[in-house]
């Protein structure tokens, strides 16, 4: 019986762990891109760069904006 309970634990921490995968992996704001596939910051709009995009699929900002972003939300936290 206990197998059993380890199991099903196991596979419930399994579901909640690609949940959460899932969740992150999808940006909460919509990504700006043009026709050739560039992407640009939602809070400039200067382009993003290929490598950013390249690290961070779902960056819908600039390295500038994004450190701007993370200082504010220090503050309000």
């Amino acid at each position: 019986m206990t197998d059993l309970i380890d199991r099903a634990a196991e596979l419930e921490q399994q579901q909640r762990e690609q949940a959460l995968q899932s969740a992150l992996s999808k940006p909460l704001e919509s990504q700006e891109i043009d026709e050739l596939g560039n992407y640009y910051c939602n809070d400039c709009g200067i382009q993003i760069p290929p490598k950013r995009i390249a690290a961070v699929p779902t960056a819908v900002c600039c390295i500038d904006c994004q450190t701007i972003r993370e200082r504010i939300g220090k503050h309000f936290v």
